[in-house]
């Protein structure tokens, strides 16, 4: 009945640091991404000295599959952004650690948690690739050509594209947005309904703390956990190289009409 007892956590304990809003710490997300940072280290030098180029396993093979689909992604929307095939890589694999370590009752322990389940760490992930994406764009295209891209579409008189620069910015900045809150929505609703399984089905009269609770709650690990955990890091990942795509879109033709 250990599963059963589990808690979603819907607040977190705080530091207040004593100069302002933004200096305030949520110590259990700290702890519980600390937990998340060294076991993805540790997994992630089992996998590379489990490496064997004369003879691949299976988890190689799967490795290099993955990776090849992350280079080729990459390059296929920024090929001059070496960068971005690391970046995607590692948040994609840390994000699928920090959820799948959800697979163990680590709510049980004191202050430690899932730790893409605070929203903080979600909207920093997606804070650093917001800040790279548009300095990426910077880079490429100037000042005044990344101010200009944000007029588009080009075709239209210039008393349309007054509006439209403003949806431009606007989308902007919902990138980083939707990109952290669907993240910390789906692993909180995910967490959410531990607490309501363990209260309709954990206290069931003589089957419910022993039968019916543990197994719907191993059901419904098995499917959020293993599938929902999986397509969250997945999109992540493919979202950040996507937007790099989407920074460079329309140079070539600019670079062709010149």
């Amino acid at each position: 009945m250990i599963l059963a007892s589990e808690q979603a956590p819907v607040t977190h304990p705080t530091i207040d640091l004593g100069c302002g809003a933004f200096c305030t710490v949520n110590y259990d997300s700290l702890i519980s991404s600390a937990i998340a940072i060294v076991v993805t280290i540790v997994v992630a030098i089992v996998i590379a000295r489990s490496l064997r180029p004369d003879k691949p396993g299976r988890l190689q093979a799967l490795a290099e599959w993955m990776f090849s689909y992350v280079r080729r992604t990459a390059d296929e929307n920024a090929p001059d952004a070496p960068y971005v095939v690391p970046l995607a890589a590692t948040i994609g694999f840390y994000i699928l650690i920090a959820n799948y370590l959800d697979f163990f009752p680590i709510t049980l322990i004191p202050n430690v948690h899932p730790a893409n389940t605070d929203v903080n760490q979600t909207a920093a992930m997606a804070l650093v690739v917001f800040i790279l994406v548009n300095g990426y764009a910077l880079r490429r295209r100037g000042l005044l050509g990344y101010l200009h891209h944000l007029t588009r579409p080009f075709e239209l008189p210039i008393w349309a594209r007054a509006f439209f620069t403003l949806l431009n910015v606007i989308e902007e900045i919902a990138k980083p947005v939707t990109l952290a809150l669907r993240l910390f929505g789906n692993l909180l609703a995910g967490l959410l309904m531990i607490f309501v399984i363990t209260l309709l089905l954990g206290n069931l009269p003589y089957v419910g703390p022993w039968l019916t609770g543990p197994i719907a709650l191993a059901v419904w690990k098995l499917f959020d956990v293993l599938f929902i955990g999986l397509i969250q890091a997945f999109i992540f990942m493919l979202l950040t190289m996507i937007y790099f795509g989407m920074a460079r879109e329309g140079l070539e033709e600019q670079h062709q009409s010149h």
